[in-house]
């Protein structure tokens, strides 16, 4: 890895099918080892059940409320300053439960790629064995 410096007005924000807005704030091969995301989830909404091969990632919220539903843990609500600790494999989704966004950090080791997502359909029979 080579020292770098990344302004954030580099970074462009899309939204994706899982239901949410994200920016890439650092993902790049020249640093593989961690990638972070911020996140940003509209009132009401809940993000699409999913999970990651090979790749653990923590959520840390920075803003908003949500409940976090995450492998076999009951749902929790989650606020900012809290960390989710998210396996491999381990099936997740968030919903924002306030009246403004919920904004978040989603910190990947190693750095985030699409090929390690999996989405998971909400009532499958895969869907009960996590």
């Amino acid at each position: 890895m080579q020292e770098k410096i990344i302004p954030e007005s580099s970074n462009q924000a899309f939204y994706t099918p899982e239901r949410c807005e994200i920016t890439e704030l650092s993902n790049s091969a020249c640093d593989p080892a961690v990638s972070i995301a911020r996140a940003r989830v509209k009132p009401g909404v809940t993000t699409r059940w999913h999970r990651l091969r090979q790749t653990t990632e923590r959520y840390y919220i920075l803003e908003g409320r949500g409940r976090m539903e995450v492998g076999k843990l009951p749902p929790q609500d989650v606020s900012a300053g809290d960390v989710v600790l998210i396996p491999p494999m381990c099936r997740q989704r968030i919903t924002n439960i306030g009246s403004a966004d919920l904004l978040f950090l989603a910190i990947c080791t190693p750095r985030f790629s699409s090929d390690v997502y999996e989405e998971i359909e909400e009532n499958s029979a895969s869907d009960s064995t996590f």
